[in-house]
């Protein structure tokens, strides 16, 4: 294989002239024989029999041309671009054939998208602010609250009659002008009473009703009711209340900090849920601290940025979204159907994250090429170890699954962001000032996007794969 030609065609396309020597082309026309050859029928010879040579001379020369060609196709073209120097990214190439012979071989030629250049603006003296972290008291008591309640046991109530709140069990058997209807039936059936949980009435009218008791429960279903045989007809359930209960929470004390964690006393619980309180918010502090002086960065981009690379990320960020929906027993087909979104809408959706995503990455990237940022074999050796514990993987696995060079990239972007916070001048305050607040108030943490996205993905396929 030689290059013949470099040509930048249009921004960010480039056009590669490429020949394949006859000798080479020759060789993989023999390879597309082997290959093809159990399926050839030539008079005189039995199936699969015949010699390339006869072959050729029966259906032509060109015959195995096509399968030829693709055999080494994708090998030739990595090593021109190679050694073109050009870094290419993952997109449609253009094909073009110049020439084909079994004598001089194969001339043609591909049209590829590179990696933009791109200049960035002043990314040291930036300013931001950050918001000093605080937990109040009354946060840590929602939580104690919240715990309380998930912890709630249902008491059988027996000396009075339904209140809201309690949770009924009740049989109920629905009929409209006199007809049972289809799902309107149930036994044993928990209703609490006041959550909503049925059509407006229904359960106001069991209030006031006593155990063992039966009742009639008169009801009009709503005009946009789901099931339009009995939208805005009138129906009548007979109920039978079996029982009540209600639900009493436990008492808020040292022994329920026992119950619930493993400290001894509720001071130290509430110790522990304050401090990890304020490490979150002290994590979301420094998270938006950087996605602020990168954007500012992303903000003083100049160049033309490829359309594909963009499509790229909004299409990894579509596939994440629908693995993550895989996790949870659903597909991507069946979410849309339950929100009535469209794919194309749905992608719609990603697009600006995934815009912002791409332009992070390559300002981040020019920062690295400009301050000469590399990663250490101790930093990569760390990483790697870290993502096979992530991933319940060997290192050796992570090693074979994400190339060494990605990884160190990938930690000299996270460096790149540490530089920017280091050159930068944070003011602390108690809260945003408005003009810090006008920017959008919730983007992708820049090192877990820019920086550990493309390693990470390689190392979960890797893993699915085993």
């Amino acid at each position: 294989m030689s290059l013949k030609e470099t040509k930048n065609v249009a921004a960010n396309r480039y056009e590669l002239e490429i020949l394949v020597d006859g000798e080479r082309f020759r060789e993989a026309i023999k390879a597309a024989y082997k290959q093809n050859a159990k399926k050839i029928n030539v008079p005189g010879f039995r199936k699969g029999k015949a010699p390339l040579s006869y072959v050729e001379t029966y259906y032509g020369t060109e015959i195995f041309f096509e399968d030829a060609l693709n055999l080494i196709y994708s090998d030739v073209v990595e090593e021109a671009i190679n050694e073109s120097g050009l870094k290419v990214i993952n997109d449609k190439m253009d094909f073009d054939m110049v020439s084909i012979s079994k004598e001089d071989g194969v001339d043609f030629k591909v049209t590829v998208t590179t990696y933009p250049e791109i200049e960035v603006g002043e990314y040291k003296g930036l300013k931001a602010e950050k918001v000093i972290a605080k937990v109040e008291d009354s946060e840590i008591d929602a939580q104690v609250n919240a715990m309380a309640d998930r912890n709630a046991r249902m008491i059988a109530v027996e000396d009075r009659a339904a209140q809201l709140g309690d949770t009924a069990v009740i049989d109920f058997e629905g009929f409209c002008d006199g007809v049972a209807f289809d799902g309107g039936k149930a036994e044993g059936h928990n209703l609490e009473l006041g959550s909503g949980q049925f059509i407006p009435g229904f359960e106001d009218q069991i209030v006031g009703h006593n155990i063992g008791e039966e009742f009639d429960v008169n009801v009009t279903f709503p005009e946009e009711y789901g099931a339009k045989e009995l939208a805005g007809k009138e129906a009548v359930f007979k109920i039978k209340l079996h029982e009540l209960k209600v639900r009493e929470l436990p008492e808020i004390d040292d022994e329920f900090a026992k119950d619930v964690s493993e400290f001894d006393t509720l001071d130290e619980l509430k110790a522990d849920l304050k401090a990890k309180a304020l490490e979150r918010k002290q994590k979301v502090a420094e998270e938006e601290v950087e996605n602020d002086l990168v954007q500012q960065i992303v903000d003083s981009i100049k160049g033309e940025i490829p359309e594909a690379m963009f499509e790229n990320q909004l299409n990894q960020s579509v596939e994440q979204f629908a693995y993550r929906l895989q996790s949870q027993g659903l597909d991507l087909q069946t979410y849309l159907k339950y929100t009535n979104a469209s794919i194309d809408d749905f992608k719609a959706s990603f697009r600006p994250q995934a815009e912002n995503q791409v332009k992070f990455r390559l300002a981040l990237e020019k920062i690295v090429e400009l301050e000469k940022i590399e990663a250490t074999e101790e930093e990569i050796n760390e990483q790697i170890e870290k993502m096979a514990k992530d991933y319940g993987m060997e290192a050796d696995q992570i090693k074979a699954a994400v190339p060494t060079e990605e990884i160190a990239k990938d930690i000299a972007v996270g460096k790149a962001i540490d530089f920017i916070k280091e050159n930068a001048v944070i003011t602390e305050v108690e809260a945003k000032t408005e003009k810090a607040e006008e920017k959008p108030a919730k983007k992708p943490a820049a090192k877990k996007t820019a920086a550990k996205k493309t390693t990470a993905k390689k190392a979960e396929e890797k893993k699915d794969e085993e």
